[in-house]
Parts: C-alpha cells; structure tokens; sequence
C-alpha cells in the first residue's frame, strides 16, 4: 500500500504532464505542412517533366518516321525511259482504195510478220457490193445502147417523111403554079381558086420547110440524150470495175507485213486496247489496214507524255533494249517528234527514233525500252522527285526546322523521271520525301482505328 505521501506527490505529476506535451505538437505542425507541400511540388514537377520528354520523344519519333533527304549540288544527266514498238522506216501503207462506199468488209489478210514478195495479195476486200453496182451499170449501158439504136432509126424514119411530104408540097405548088397560067382564058372564080389554090401550098411547103427543120434538131437531141445516158452507164461500169480491181491490193515491196490497230470503233474508254485488223473487219475507204517497212531503215514509235515534250530535241541520243534480243544493245536518235494528242487527262505526243545499228533478228513489231539522253546540267541542286510538291501553281519543298518540317517555294528548272533541278533552297538543306501532314493524319487514323478496337 501506498502512503499518503506518496499518492499527494503523484497527483500534481498527473496534472502538469499535459502542460509539458502541448507545445511539442504545436511545433511539429509546421514540418510536415512544408514536407507535405514539397511532395506536391515534387509530384508536379515529375508530371511536367515527363510530359515534356513525351513530347520530344513524340516529336522525335515523327522526325524519325518521315523520310527525309538533303539538296546536293552536281551534274545532272536528264532521261526520259518510254515503251516503243519496232517498225521499218518510209513504211509502205496499205490502205483501204478510195471506193465512194460507206464501209467495206476485208476478205483475206496475211498473218503479222509474214514474207511478202513483191505482187503477192497483201488485201482483199468484199467485192460483192461493186459487183452488183457493175452488173447494174451493165444493164444500164446495154438499155442505153438499144434506145440510141431506136432514137437514130426513128430520126432516119422521120428524116424520110419529112422529105416524103416536102417533095409532096413541092409538086403542089408546081401543080398550082401551072394552074394558075390557064387564069387568062379562064373565069374571074376560077382564076381566084387557082391563085387561092397556088397561095395555100406555097404556105403549106414553108410551113413544112420549118417543120423539117424542126423535126430534125429534136431528133438529134434525143439521140444526144441517148448517148449521154450510154455514156453515164459506161463511166459507172467502169468505176465498177477499177473498184473491184484495186480492192485486191498487191505489194510494191518485198518485206514483212505489220498489221495496224482496228480503231473504226463506235465507242472509245480510257486505256482501251485496239485489237489488230482481221478477216470480217470493217474499213472506211482510206484507212490504213497494214504496212510493209523498209527493212533497210528501222525505227521506233512511242508514246511520250505531254511534260517531256519540252526535254526533248531532234538528234538526241537514245539508248534502246530490244526485248526479243536482251544480249544486245542499240543506239539511235530522235528523228520525229509529232503534235500533242490524247484526251485531257492524258496528253502524249509520238516520237520516232531512228535505229542505227539494225541486226537480222529485229522484226517489226517487236517491243522495245527506249532511254532518251537528254543534256547534261553541270553544276547543279537537285533532289530527288518526290521531294518537290505542286499545289495551286506553285512549288515548294518541306524544309527541317526545329523538331518539324516547314514548306518553303523553290523554282522548278526542269524536272526528270527521278531528279528535279531546284533554286531556293541551300545546298546540304534536309528537305522532306513525303509530305509531313499527310503522315501526321495517317498515324492519327491508325491510331483511332486501333483505339476503336475492342480489348
């Protein structure tokens, strides 16, 4: 048991404890508000400091995606590469004769590629039609020839009645003419008649005088009508036949046949393939349906589109690869180039290009790969094709500036098939080989494509 003493010691510890802990965690108060406050401080500065390297490295990653290039300065050889198709030069053309029929109808044509000899048929065509126009004209001419049988033997018929009956009013009036000396010994009456009588066949004879006259020029104007329907009849057969003749076309040369493409179409798509001329097929008069190349003088037609039309120059240098003789490679030049044609989406101009190093194994036909050598620019910037874009008229580049990529215009010297000659921008400049927005819209689809998927 506890004294007395020791329980009055005890109790004034009791009560001052408080007093002595109460300032002890007032102090303690203010520390952790400031550790509290420098956590937070800390943690936002994390969440900026990891958004901002998110940034870059998002930045980063673009820039590194897009493939870029730089502008260098040099020599530039401009080409133009085209597909040709192989042909003898001063071809012979054969063509459809100037018939004045709508259309004809080919009978027989050679296979492409086969000899000729000079003479041989190259072209028939359906004669039916010029023979029945021959067989018509005939019948005609034969009519003619009878109507001008008749109109001459009835003019020979009317001539002699007509001579009948003037030698008849001849004798009239001679008849009345004598008549008429009895007046003296005869009665007043009597004389009267007889003068009467001597006036009316005198009336009568001129009056046939002029018929004759007359008879005789309608009678020679049938028979020129006659003669002008026989010889309408005789020109018309003989146009049948010099048509029937020259619907069979011979060769003037000896070589190989080309067949041409059959354009008479009615209808017309974009990248629509004409098929070759055959037997059954339709030819206007005029229409080239084969050719026959002068085998001593090859060359090559192509198709070039409308933007190298101003790269190109006569006597330019081409390098060509057969593709029937891949061993062997052959030069030429240009020799022709032909006006622009095509719809508007698709303008091309011809041009042929002389062969000059021909061997046995070409044949017309043949297809080729041409490499047109344009000049060479010295001294140059250029980069590659892709990087030069053109939109409302002008051109420009993507240029790197900063961490993204800024259109700058540059001017366009001449433009190749993979290099394009630029002024506006430095050399050693890093430009852009596609176009930066349209990347940037593509990742944003993948990407809400990928988040509209379900996990």
């Amino acid at each position: 048991m506890s004294s007395p003493a020791m329980q009055a010691s005890a109790a004034p510890a009791a009560t001052s404890s408080p007093l002595v802990l109460t300032p002890m965690r007032n102090r303690r108060r203010p520390v952790r508000a400031i550790v509290l406050w420098l956590v937070v401080v800390a943690i936002l500065g994390a969440v900026v400091w990891g958004g901002y390297r998110l940034s870059q490295s998002m930045a980063v990653s673009r820039s590194a995606a897009l493939p870029t290039t730089r502008v260098k300065r040099g020599d530039v050889a401009m080409t133009v590469t085209a597909r040709a198709e192989l042909s003898g030069g001063n071809s012979e053309e054969i063509t459809a004769p100037m018939t004045g029929a709508g259309e004809m109808h080919i009978s027989f044509l050679p296979k492409a590629g086969e000899v000729v000899k000079e003479g041989d048929v190259v072209l028939e065509l359906d004669t039916t039609e010029q023979a029945y126009k021959l067989k018509e004209a005939e019948a005609d001419l034969a009519e003619a020839e009878q109507q001008v049988i008749k109109a001459r033997a009835d003019g020979a018929a009317q001539l002699e009645e007509n001579r009948y009956s003037l030698m008849k009013a001849k004798a009239d009036v001679r008849q009345a003419e004598l008549d008429c000396r009895k007046n003296p010994t005869l009665s007043a009456i009597v004389a009267k008649q007889n003068d009467l009588a001597l006036q009316s066949a005198k009336d009568r004879l001129a009056q046939l005088e002029r018929d004759v006259a007359n008879y005789k020029a309608t009678g020679e104007a049938g028979i020129a009508i006659q003669e002008a329907a026989r010889k309408k009849a005789e020109s018309q057969a003989a146009t049948a036949r010099r048509n029937i003749e020259a619907m069979t076309v011979r060769a003037k040369r000896a070589g190989y046949i080309s067949i041409r493409s059959n354009t008479n179409s009615n209808f017309f798509f974009q990248g629509m393939v004409f098929p070759p001329f055959r037997v059954g097929d339709s030819v206007n008069p005029g229409m080239v349906v084969a050719e026959i190349p002068d085998l001593t003088s090859w060359e090559l037609k192509t198709n070039v589109g409308e933007l190298d039309r101003g790269h190109l120059a006569l006597g330019e240098p081409v390098d060509i690869q057969v593709v029937a003789v891949p061993f062997r490679k052959f030069r030429g030049h240009v020799k022709d180039l032909g006006g622009t044609t095509g719809p508007p989406w698709n303008r091309h101009f011809e041009c042929k290009i002389s062969l000059e190093d021909p061997s046995p194994e070409l044949r017309p036909g043949m297809n080729a790969m041409v490499v047109v050598n344009e000049q060479v620019l010295r001294s140059v910037l250029w980069v590659p094709g892709q990087a030069v874009f053109e939109s409302d008229g002008r051109q420009y580049v993507y240029v790197k500036s900063g961490s993204g990529f800024a259109p700058v215009d540059v001017k366009l010297v001449r433009r190749g098939e993979s290099q394009a000659v630029i002024t506006g921008v430095p050399e050693g400049q890093i430009v852009a080989l596609a176009n930066p927005d349209q990347q940037t819209e593509k990742k944003a689809g993948r990407g809400g494509a990928m988040q509209a998927l379900p996990k």
